[in-house]
């Protein structure tokens, strides 16, 4: 008997675990939804949203590492000043895995339509929960 309510134990909490986790990558999917609306909206700052508000921050991109949200946001605002910059925002999320508790890496790749001239590529970005809520510590886009 201690062994089947061990064993049922053992089948709740796997079950919980996976249902837990299909829930957080529904929430971290929810967050690149909101970001592709705000992109193509060329809402720089609503994107930035989805970003920790933290000096620790960090963006790795074609030019380099970037430290901060708001040297982040600046970089935005200067490479994609207008709606024809920014264009429509579609992603392609190839690979989602928990790291460890709280913690996601997302791979995939983006794709901008816009009258200026497509712009393609590929991005890792590592999202975290942070006072309950799930933001963006880390970002490779390229």
């Amino acid at each position: 008997m201690k062994k089947l309510i061990l064993l049922l134990v053992i089948i709740i909490c796997s079950c919980s675990k996976t249902t837990s986790e299909i829930q957080e990558k529904k929430e971290i999917i929810a967050i690149m939804k909101q970001q592709e609306t705000d992109w193509s909206d060329n809402n720089i700052e609503g994107f930035m949203e989805g970003y920790w508000k933290s000096d620790s921050l960090k963006f790795y991109g074609s030019s380099g590492i970037t430290y901060g949200w708001q040297k982040t946001l600046d970089n935005y605002k200067k490479s994609y000043p207008t709606k024809d910059h920014t264009g429509t925002l579609k992603f392609k999320i190839n690979s989602m895995a928990k790291i460890e508790h709280n913690s996601y890496y997302v791979m995939g790749e983006y794709h901008l339509t816009r009258t200026k001239g497509n712009a393609d590529g590929v991005f890792m970005i590592i999202f975290k929960k942070i006072n309950g809520e799930w933001k963006i510590i880390a970002d490779t886009s390229c």
